[in-house]
Order: structure tokens, then C-alpha cells, then sequence
């Protein structure tokens, strides 16, 4: 997983949730048995929830509370968990409260979002084997200008290219996720990394 992009999704760990020993949500009227393995299990992903959940609803208030609904939802439902991995079901149960919000906003946009670009099948700059002028640039570019650009795009690209190229999931979690054949996940990750590679073309000729 390319570092900038590490550190750009490490940029966006809340102050809060970094490092925290404690749970998002108050587990002291539960099972103590359940309570503590809920805790042994979900707890190390937290800050990789919280992190997903800003990207997505690029609102930190947003995401703090969508964080605390998805705990909510996986403690409430943990007795009969039993895969896939804990990860990727809290990326769905967040990925759920998430698009509640989205229909409350009523903004998301759907129309044609798996049209695939002409260009979108090249190979990402940040995939490519030799140092290029593109990867010299990525890399002088901060955390704060990578996440605006990964912010700008569509929710059904961003969210893609967030699980993909940030927290490193394989094509089927994401489609598990998403609920979307491993085909539709591949187009949209294609088209995000189509326009990111326009949105920095753009920028450095902006610069010039």
C-alpha cells in the first residue's frame, strides 16, 4: 500500500479515537464475557472505522456519531457474528449507516457511476514499477492535498478507492461489502484512479 496514501488516511484518525483504550459506546449493561470479547475483536479496528467513515462523510462530527451507530449496531449483533473477518463486517455495518445519512441528505449522485473511461484501464501511477515524473509529484504532495483530492470524488469511487488503495482489502470484500459483483468494484476503482490521475494532471498545470 503506497505511503502516501497511508499517511493521508492516518491524517484523518481523529485525535479522539487514535490509540484509544476504550470503546466508542458504553458496553457496561452487557454480557461481561461478551462485552470483553466485542472488545478484543472490534477494538483494534477503530481508528480504521473512524478513518473510512471520514472519507465518507468528510464531516468529523458526521463520522464520530456513524463510528458510535456502527459500534452500536456490531455490539448488538455480535452473538450471532461468525464472519468474514471483523474488519470487513464493520466496514459493512458502517458502510450501511453511512448510506443512511446519504439518503437523509438526499445529495449522493447514482447516474451512470460504472461507465468506464476510455483511459480507466491504464495502470495507476502509484502502481507503477519505475519512478516517473508522476510519482515524483505524488509524493511531494501532503496528506491535506491527497485527502482533497480523494474527497472530491464521487461517493461510489471514493468509497471504493478508500477500501481499496488505504485500508488494502482484496476486490471480494469490497464487493461483500458494497454489495456489487467484484466486476462493478473493478470499474469503479479503475474510473477513481482515472480521475485522480486528471485531478493531479490539472493541478500541476496549474502550478505551471
Amino acid at each position: 500500500m503506497p505511503g502516501r496514501w497511508i499517511e493521508a488516511g492516518r491524517a484523518y484518525a481523529s485525535p479522539a479515537t487514535a490509540g484509544q483504550q476504550a470503546m466508542p459506546i458504553d458496553t457496561s449493561g452487557d454480557d461481561p464475557r461478551k462485552a470483553q470479547r466485542f472488545r478484543d475483536a472490534a477494538l483494534p479496528y477503530l481508528d480504521d472505522v473512524y478513518t473510512l467513515a471520514r472519507y465518507l462523510l468528510r464531516n468529523a462530527d458526521d463520522a464520530d456519531d456513524a463510528v458510535q451507530e456502527c459500534y452500536l449496531r456490531a455490539l448488538k449483533h455480535f452473538d450471532s457474528y461468525r464472519g468474514p473477518a471483523m474488519k470487513p463486517w464493520l466496514f459493512a455495518i458502517l458502510r450501511n449507516v453511512c448510506r443512511a445519512e446519504y439518503a437523509r441528505r438526499a445529495g449522493a449522485p447514482t447516474t451512470d457511476i460504472d461507465a468506464l473511461p476510455d483511459d480507466a484501464a491504464q495502470t495507476p501511477l502509484w502502481h507503477e514499477a519505475q519512478e516517473t515524473p508522476e510519482t515524483q509529484i505524488l509524493r511531494q504532495r501532503d496528506a491535506s492535498a491527497v485527502q482533497q483530492l480523494v474527497a472530491a470524488l464521487a461517493e461510489p469511487f471514493r468509497e471504493t478507492f478508500v477500501l481499496r488503495e488505504i485500508h488494502n482489502l482484496s476486490y471480494r470484500e469490497i464487493a461483500d461489502i458494497v454489495a456489487a459483483p467484484v466486476g462493478t468494484v473493478m470499474s469503479r476503482l479503475a474510473r477513481a484512479r482515472a480521475m485522480l490521475r486528471s485531478a493531479w494532471t490539472a493541478g500541476e498545470e496549474q502550478k505551471t
